[in-house]
This record gives structure tokens, sequence and C-alpha cells, in this order.
């Protein structure tokens, strides 16, 4: 059975202004159902403790929790799914490992990385990065707006669905044009934690995919 996948994903950031912890308050405050915690430095400790404290906080709000990667933490805590950074991890493993109760997220930079995940049994695939990322340097190739819609197209034509979603440094002036290539929905990060106001931010790109939706 599909899982139900939001379309507009906040991910977390630990080297932000505001905590990660504050960071996902403020954006379930703000509305938020589907927050993503990415930790690429912190000790085990203390991403235990953080992933504790938001999992309380998304209980009460009624948010979906994603876990960047950590899979050994299923079932350990209050985890609704994981999202695998790496795109040329085997989601097959990711999989079988995880089971079917969880979410299972994908990063793709290409065609075939999407179909591989997709076959795979990823429930949603990031696709990017659309611009440059100050939360997440690489070196892979940016993709373009047609770049999504051929992407798109391509997927439709071999009889593939699964929910894409663009990532990479998104700003709210390209919520229009990417979600007219027919993607699922947007992942954002620092676009919304570094606003003057996370939930003002938050609400803005809310309010922006309603509009195109």
């Amino acid at each position: 059975m599909r899982k139900h996948i939001e379309r507009l994903h906040y991910i977390s950031h630990e080297f932000a202004p505001l905590s990660q912890v504050e960071q996902i308050l403020q954006v379930c405050q703000a509305g938020a159902k589907w927050v993503q915690y990415r930790s690429l430095k912190k000790s085990e400790a203390a991403i235990r403790e953080d992933i504790a404290e938001i999992a309380n906080i998304c209980d009460d709000w009624g948010t979906t929790l994603i876990v960047t990667d950590h899979i050994h933490l299923k079932g350990e805590l209050d985890i609704q799914g994981f999202h695998i950074d790496d795109p040329g991890v085997s989601i097959g493993a990711m999989r079988k490992s995880l089971g079917d109760e969880f979410i299972l997220g994908a990063s793709a930079t290409n065609l075939k990385q999407v179909i591989q995940h997709a076959q795979d049994g990823a429930d949603y695939i990031g696709l990017g990065p659309f611009k440059p990322s100050i939360t997440k340097p690489n070196t892979f190739e940016l993709l373009t707006v047609e770049d999504y819609n051929s992407i798109l197209q391509d997927l439709k034509a071999v009889n593939l669905e699964v929910p894409i979603l663009a990532v990479g440094g998104i700003q709210l002036s390209d919520v229009a044009e990417l979600f007219n290539t027919g993607i699922h929905g947007i992942a954002i990060s620092a676009s919304i934690y570094n606003a003057p106001s996370i939930e003002s931010s938050y609400s803005d790109f809310y309010k922006a995919i309603l509009d195109v939706t």
C-alpha cells in the first residue's frame, strides 16, 4: 500500500542559529506535518537525545518524523521513517532491513538512480540538487526545471510512479515553476531556518504550494 507523503518537507540543520529541537518545534507550530531530522556531526548520544525530544513534539502536533540515515534506531524511538542521504546506497537492502512498516526515502541525482530506488522500494525520492545548498554541499550537477520535467516524463513513459521531491537551495520564488513540472513536493532547510521568522517562512512556503496544487 502506498504511504502518504506530504508535499512540504522541512529538514532540520545542526548548525543553524536555533537548535534542531527548536527549529522543529517552530515549524510544527506553523502547521508542519512532516519533518526530517538530519545530523552529520553529532555524537550518537546527542542524536538520541535530540530525537527523543523531537519525537515528543511531533507526537503532540501529529507530525511525521523522518530521520536521515541511522536506521539502527528503528523501533527504539518514535520514528516513522528514514531517509537515506547517499544516492549510491542500495535502497533494496535498506527496505529489507526496515520492512514495510517504516517510510523509506532515498536521494537521487539522475533518472537512473530514481528508477533504481523506486524499483527497490523507496516510498519517495528527493531529487536534486536544484541549486547550491549551504546545508548539504556537494559536487553533483545542478538540475534545471527542464531536467525535472524530462525525468518526470520519462517515469511516465515506463509506467513508474513514485513521489518526487525537488531538493537543494529552493527559494520561495522557485515553488510555482517547480510544481508546474509535476513534482510531488519540495524539501526545504536553509530558506526556512535562516528566515527572520521560521513560522512565517514555513507558512509562506505552504501557502505557495497550495496556490499551485
